[in-house]
This record gives structure tokens, sequence and C-alpha cells, in this order.
């Protein structure tokens, strides 16, 4: 049945922001979901959705660059209205000890990881102040929470957006808009297999429950913060983690 409601995506064509799609769309979302350039399996996500009876759409923008972002959410909400529920999920990491960080690296990190949610949100946020209704889940990661050695970058940026979620859900809240964040831990995508099944290994050993997370684990928190269930929760991180930074 559907919800009536417009989701946006960023990041939506693989991993964590492709389980968050089939989520939205399972529950009634009309999703569009946004790409940089994985072209081909956005386009199979969105012709697997419309199949079962979903409202999808894929659109290209690099987040990093406003004008894109503002031009594909327009072409989402023509299609299916304004946009309800904003999930910034792209995001991009690289492991380097912080003394060999470039200028170009730490900047294009910024430029996707923090600058990408300050695009999409400015580009929604006139309809949802208009009609005092909206949510927004920013992705986050545990290092944003608690810091990684060797990715001093990436956490840094995780960090901005979980200080912007509490910034932007104090001045949202008398809007009627909620802003909520998701924390994932370890979680098995295309990011960390780069790392290795033997430290993947171990990292599931450090976790307390004994797995990595699933990109489906993550959907389900980001369903719960998006949906009436949490109609009194905002500006909260919840951390998806299977108890690894306890």
């Amino acid at each position: 049945m559907s919800s009536g409601k417009t989701a946006f995506v960023t990041g939506g064509s693989r991993g964590i922001g492709r389980a968050v799609v089939r989520r939205l769309a399972a529950e009634g979302y009309a999703v569009g979901i946004d790409y940089l350039q994985a072209k081909d399996q956005a386009g199979a996500l969105e012709t697997e959705l419309r199949a079962q009876g979903a409202r999808a759409l894929a659109v290209q923008a690099d987040v990093s660059d406003r004008d894109a972002v503002t031009a594909a959410i327009r072409t989402v909400e023509e299609a299916f209205g304004p946009i309800d529920l904003l999930v910034n999920n792209a995001g991009i990491a690289e492991q380097h000890q912080f003394q060999d960080i470039t200028d170009e690296f730490w900047r294009r990190l910024f430029a996707v990881n923090v600058d990408g949610a300050f695009h999409t949100i400015q580009a929604v946020l006139p309809h949802m102040i208009h009609v005092k209704a909206g949510s927004i889940v920013n992705i986050s990661s545990i290092w944003g929470q608690r810091g990684a050695s060797c990715e001093a970058a990436y956490s840094t940026t995780k960090a901005a957006l979980i200080g912007l979620t509490r910034s932007l859900a104090m001045e949202l809240a008398p809007s009627g808009i909620r802003v909520n964040c998701v924390a994932p831990g370890v979680i098995r995508t295309d990011m960390v297999a780069v790392l290795g099944e033997e430290t993947l290994a171990d990292l599931a050993r450090e976790t307390p429950v004994g797995r990595l997370g699933s990109p489906e684990d993550v959907a389900c928190a980001v369903s719960f913060l998006a949906g009436d269930a949490a109609s009194f929760i905002t500006g909260q991180v919840l951390t998806a983690d299977g108890g690894f930074i306890l």
C-alpha cells in the first residue's frame, strides 16, 4: 500500500543505500535513487522496484555539486511530489596516515560527506518548512563517535554530520521537522571489503554480537527513525554496531 510519501536517498545504488531504498519502497514510499557512477546498478534497482509495483526513479548527481543535487531532487519531485524523507547516505572513505593526507583528499571527503548533506538538506527544506513536516536521517559512523586510526579525515566528516544533526534538530523542531542520525558499525559493504577477509573476521570477533552488520540492519534503523513510531525522537544518534564501541 502506498504511503503517499516521497523519499530521496543519496548513494542509493549500492550497499547501505540500496538496502535503505528497498526498505522504504517496501513501506510504500516513492523513492529517488541518487547515484554518482553506478548507473547500471541504480537502473537495475529502479527496474526491480518498479516490477514489484513500487515507484522508483534513479537520478545521477554528485552530491558535492549543489546544482546537480538540486536538479536531481527537482526531477524526483516532478515525478512523485515533494520530498518528505531525506536520507543522506552518500559517502567516501580511504585509509591514510594523517601526515600523508593531501589537501585535495581532505577537501574531497568534506565535499562529499559533509557538503553533500548541506546541499541536499537546503534543497528539500523550503517545502518541509512550508508544510511543517518532514524527516531527515543522516548516515554517520561509529568512527565519527569514537575516531579511528588512519581514518582521521573520514572520522572528522562523520563527526561533523553528528553535529549537524543535533544542531538542525533544535533549529527545525518548531517547524515540525525531525533530524536524526544512524551511526553504523562495521557493515559488510564494498567500502569495507577492501580490508580483506582476515581483518573482517577479526572485526566480527571484536563485535559483541559476534558478527558484522548487514546493510539491512542499517536500513531497519533508518526506517524506524523516519517513521511515525519515532515521532517524539529528534536530534538522536542511533548506533547500529552490534555493540562494537561499548
